[in-house]
């Protein structure tokens, strides 16, 4: 069996908690083609924009040669946050699915809920809670293993 996007987006939330990293993984795709793919590494980067979803969205703008990826779809882990939020609505992603719900940090059902924002430029569609037991079960463990 073909794994799912977000079986994809999770692998990659597993890599970057295994190297320390809160474990939130992302995955852009174009059709059935995965384009981008990164996990968070704002400790190894030193760099606290070093999200999933901006890591991802820098590559796939690179690979496609544009800054508009508005035939692309992309899956992260968790909810994600304004910055987040913002860099996805800039992209003109087209569809937006995520797992876990981020009700302290999150910014698209939580929070902020900048997509619902009068001076949001673009809103993707939203999907959430797709592969959420399988996120929120791998961020619990990491969280509780670190306390």
């Amino acid at each position: 069996m073909t794994p799912s996007f977000m079986d994809l987006a999770l692998k990659a939330a597993e890599t970057a908690g295994k190297s320390g990293e809160v474990p939130i993984g992302c995955v852009i795709v174009r059709g059935d083609e995965v384009i981008a793919t990164a996990g968070n590494r704002t400790l190894t980067d030193r760099d606290p924009t070093a999200h999933a979803e901006i890591l991802a969205i820098r590559k796939a703008a690179e690979i496609t040669g544009s800054e508009r990826l508005t035939d692309c779809d992309l899956y992260v882990t968790l909810e994600p946050c304004t910055m987040c939020a913002g860099a996805i609505s800039f992209a003109r992603i087209r569809r937006l699915y995520f797992g876990a719900a981020d009700p302290k940090g999150g910014a698209v059902e939580s929070g902020v809920r900048f997509f619902a924002q009068a001076t949001c430029h673009h809103a993707p569609e939203v999907y959430s809670a797709v592969g959420e037991q399988e996120a929120a079960t791998l961020l619990r463990d990491f969280f509780r293993a670190r306390r």
